[in-house]
């Protein structure tokens, strides 16, 4: 389309950068299927967004994501959170976390003793644990609003005034990762 690569301002959360429009295309295409006007934008090679400091180095950068590149989170913690759930009507669904990396065969909550991991050919740096927000309540299928899981995370995930669930990873290289890869601990 005619706004292909047209530079755009955008914001994620208090991070202001540039990026640039895909297609017009690809707006129409979902604006129609989401029910609103959206652009769908890529971040340039030349924009650089760096992570928190306190978990990262001077050199670790994400693009769009929340805060970090990488969440990781175990199916044995999603089974250990559901059994603990009162209400059947609110066993949680993976969806409910946005984890892109989800293992299984670790225990519960495992990964919150890692401090760096191998997938495939891949090493990360387990570097923060994951606080969750209200989006986590929020049924991914039918948008409807609940009080879960953070209610029943909150009795035991909780520190402070946060609920963790879930740990944030960088990358140290960029290698390719494919469903049922090893997780490999190097470092707990």
């Amino acid at each position: 389309g005619k706004h292909a690569h047209q530079q755009i301002a955008v914001k994620v959360w208090g991070d202001n950068l540039n990026a640039y429009r895909v297609s017009d295309v690809a707006d129409r295409w979902l604006s129609d299927f989401l029910g609103t006007r959206v652009q769908l934008v890529c971040m340039p090679d030349n924009v650089v967004r760096n992570v928190d400091p306190e978990y990262a180095t001077a050199s670790d950068q994400t693009g769009f994501s929340d805060g970090f590149p990488f969440l990781l989170l175990s199916q044995a913690s999603i089974d250990d959170l559901n059994r603990r759930i009162d209400d059947p009507s609110s066993i949680m669904d993976v969806k409910r976390f946005r984890p892109n990396l989800l293992i299984e065969g670790a225990e519960a909550f495992a990964e919150d003793s890692w401090n760096l991991v191998e997938i495939g050919n891949v090493r990360f740096r387990v570097v923060k644990p994951c606080s969750r927000c209200v989006i986590t309540t929020v049924n991914p299928e039918t948008a409807e609003k609940g009080v879960e899981p953070l209610k029943t995370l909150a009795t035991y995930r909780r520190q402070g005034n946060k609920v963790f669930f879930g740990q944030n990873l960088l990358h140290d290289a960029i290698g390719s990762l494919s469903v049922g890869d090893e997780l490999r601990v190097i470092g707990s």
